[in-house]
């Protein structure tokens, strides 16, 4: 379990000594193989699944490119928010994740049009992949196929973010080095690996000048992933209105789950069981080191505020931290 055989487990991307931080130089992220992934077969089941009378649209209608993206961030909460929207019957969503701007690009935008489900006039098509925020070439991708795509971005506390990211994939391979060892370049003299992927994505402001090279402010939407849990009906209000939607989805849609410790979705005609996100999701986190995390929380810092400065939102993580 030495950091050598690990470094095989998780992408890196070598930092330069002294490196500037910008948008270049979040350049090659690689696929991080613990991330799940979407198969063709998958797609091409979601594909039909789509155009038969899934939902609330019927076996008519065309399939179309999607209107939005939900971009971001691994971990964040975006399959959460991709349910709730998915219960707004002007929308309609892939389930799985199509990975076309970072992964399938090759395969066109016929390709990936024909993953879309049907839409009638009116509804709006989406998906998310939550690796496109990390990706270079994902924004002038998707500015290419669409200058006036609408972008969803969901952010959360980087430290936690980074915990539940390796959480994840301790769950998938349980002879992971641990947090602590994969965090620290150098655990004596506290210098964070930023190279390691957990890490890396978290560092929001740097991926963000790469958006806001394609992408105005305006056409991007940042929705917190922790008052997503403890406020989803405010947040989805936010969502809605961003998509130019009637607010439908609103607190009759949720119901808080004590035993997962987050809001479930259910249907507001009560007609079905509620919808709760899967069990891979809501897992309990390894203990850490109170000092890694102390380490971690001063590494984030002065990007978190140059995040804040960038979108004009503050998402109060240090304010969250001190109130531990």
């Amino acid at each position: 379990g030495s950091r050598e055989e690990a470094a095989g487990a998780w992408p890196r991307t070598p930092l330069a000594p002294g490196e500037v931080i910008t948008a270049q130089s979040g350049g090659a992220f690689e696929r991080d193989p613990q991330e799940s992934s979407t198969t063709d077969e998958e797609l091409n089941r979601a594909s039909s699944a789509g155009n038969r009378a899934g939902g609330t649209t019927p076996d008519y209608g065309e399939q179309r490119l999607p209107q939005a993206l939900i971009v971001g961030v691994k971990k964040g909460g975006t399959r959460a928010l991709l349910e709730a929207i998915r219960a707004h019957p002007d929308v309609r969503a892939v389930g799985t994740e199509p990975h076309f701007f970072d992964r399938n690009y090759e395969k066109g935008l016929e390709w990936y049009r024909n993953v879309m489900p049907k839409t009638l006039e009116g509804q709006i098509t989406m998906e998310k992949t939550p690796s496109y925020f990390v990706t270079n070439e994902a924004p002038r991708r998707i500015h290419s196929m669409a200058k006036d795509t609408k972008l969803i971005v969901v952010v959360r506390n980087p430290v936690t973010r980074a915990i539940s990211d390796y959480t994840q994939t301790l769950s998938k391979k349980p002879d992971i080095p641990t947090f602590e060892v994969l965090a620290f370049k150098n655990r004596t003299l506290g210098l964070i690996d930023a190279s390691w992927s957990a890490i890396r994505i978290g560092i929001y402001a740097l991926h963000l000048e790469n958006w806001l090279q394609y992408f105005p402010l305006s056409q991007i939407l940042f929705v917190s992933g922790e008052r997503l849990i403890t406020d989803p009906a405010g947040e989805m209000a936010k969502v809605q209105d961003f998509l130019g939607l009637k607010r439908i989805v609103t607190e009759k849609h949720f119901y808080f789950n004590k035993t997962k410790g987050f809001p479930c979705l259910k249907k507001p005609e009560d007609s079905s069981a509620p919808r709760c996100l899967g069990k891979s999701k809501g897992r309990t986190h390894p203990k850490i080191d109170p000092d890694v995390i102390h380490r971690l929380r001063k590494f984030y810092k002065p990007f978190n505020v140059m995040f804040y400065q960038m979108t004009g939102q503050d998402f109060q993580w240090e304010q969250e931290e001190s109130d531990k």
